[in-house]
């Protein structure tokens, strides 16, 4: 149960020491020139970033987790065709030389006195701040979990502790249904709840038990894909492997000692649908970091307030925020992160000489839609929706280059890059193609 109780924290898309650096959970008060809040993908990356600009000593890190994930390929994990393993690394070894890790929660961030507090009752003062909290996972809002994964049948790909169920549920199959949902709330990687779907059927039909599978995908949404091209693509799929797609459907209630599934028809409020199911992923409602939520930091629904063109807070200018915390208008996503690294760098850089921003951040994301074990459509695009392809290729048709890039290069350009602060920019899949001419 204690697992299941961690279920109702956030996981950040990258969770957060090496030589010099020092963890510690610190005496009554401290102060850095630079305190970054959370030791994920976003976090570590501007603290690489941040050492280089501010220099050894000068610069911490806020982060309870002893070990840090690369969650993008939890898709493939809960498919079986990674491990968890490899998802892997300690905080200890990802943390940048020359930065402190102050091993601790934070409880409470004070943006008027430039202090945050944690939760051992320690105090840290700051200059300047970087948010990268990432978002809050709530299984508990569906009712039955987090309960129901003590249960069989059933998993999740978003969290640690449920993404083994996913792949145990898909090698247990017989026969039956294999649901797949998306809630009525951003998430995270909104492409990764129906990744899970064209798996299962790759699986399946590997396996010879397709024909004995309904697979569904109950969505909230009204649209399969947000972005035209690719739902187009995503629609010849869905048709060519029988797949069955709900629209304005979702998930309520799990019954998992009965193996049911309720969702509610966001069109017809009232109306419910129960499914059984012989396998059930679930995609959790997501929602704002609780600590950012309850500060002067945030918007009115509770996002880190900042600007969309330069990641400086709009009310707070010694404030910057990247990753999924933010209230930035484009998909949450491992890919956003990077691009949005290399352009918070250089606000903070200007910010430093008392000058103006000079670099724009488009919005630009990025969604490796696995079609299965061997392929993948690449959409790119940003704020306004458009397409913002990397490659000479039509990148909405499925690709077993695209495969191999999400698989294997993407990780590694994961921890030796972007954790590093080597790796990023406007545009950053652009680099593994200049590296590929080379």
């Amino acid at each position: 149960m204690a697992a299941l109780r961690r279920l109702r924290q956030c996981h950040p898309t990258g969770i957060a020491l090496s030589q010099f650096h020092t963890s510690s959970h610190a005496s009554a008060k401290q102060h850095y020139k630079m305190l970054v809040l959370g030791g994920g993908s976003g976090g570590i990356s501007m603290s690489a970033r941040m050492k280089r600009m501010f220099g050894a000593g000068n610069v911490a890190v806020v982060e309870p987790s002893e070990m840090h994930y690369y969650q993008p390929i939890w898709t493939l994990v809960g498919a079986g065709a990674k491990t968890l393993t490899s998802s892997g690394r300690s905080t200890a070894s990802v943390m940048p030389s020359g930065v402190k890790w102050v091993k601790s929660k934070v409880q409470e961030i004070n943006p008027d006195k430039n202090s945050v507090l944690t939760d051992d009752g320690t105090e840290i003062s700051y200059e300047y701040l970087i948010v990268a909290l990432g978002l809050q996972l709530h299984f508990e809002k569906i009712k039955g979990l987090p309960e129901g994964f003590e249960h069989p049948k059933i998993g999740s790909n978003y969290s640690v502790e449920t993404v083994g169920k996913t792949w145990k549920a898909l090698q247990d199959f017989k026969e039956g249904n294999a649901v797949f949902s998306f809630p009525n709330t951003p998430v995270k990687c909104a492409g990764a709840p129906q990744k899970i779907m064209y798996l299962t059927d790759a699986y399946l039909r590997k396996t010879g038990k397709r024909a004995k599978a309904n697979i569904i995908y109950n969505t909230s949404l009204p649209v399969l894909f947000g972005i035209k091209k690719y739902a187009d693509s995503l629609w010849e799929i869905v048709k060519q492997r029988d797949l069955q797609i709900n629209m304005r459907q979702n998930l309520i209630e799990v019954r998992a000692d009965k193996q049911e599934a309720v969702f509610e028809n966001l069109d017809k409020p009232g109306e419910t649908k129960v499914f059984q199911y012989e396998m059930l992923h679930v995609t959790p409602p997501m929602g704002p970091n609780l600590v950012v939520k309850g500060s002067q930091l945030a918007d009115e629904v509770g996002w880190l307030d900042v600007s969309k063109d330069n990641l400086q807070h709009k009310r707070y200018p010694n404030v910057f925020g990247i990753g999924d915390c933010t209230n930035l208008p484009t998909a949450k996503t491992g890919a956003a992160v990077a691009a949005q690294s290399a352009i918070l760098n250089r606000t903070i850089s200007r910010v430093l000489k008392n000058e103006k921003p000079d670099r724009t951040y488009d919005g630009y994301t990025s969604c490796p839609l696995v079609t299965s074990y061997n392929t993948v459509i690449l959409a790119e695009f940003d704020y306004n929706g458009q397409p913002l392809e990397t490659f000479p290729v039509n990148q909405a048709k499925e690709s077993r280059i695209m495969y191999h890039m999400k698989a294997d290069v993407m990780p590694h350009l994961y921890w030796h890059g972007l954790l590093r602060g080597l790796w990023g920019g406007p545009a950053p899949y652009r680099k593994i193609l200049h590296l590929g001419m080379k």
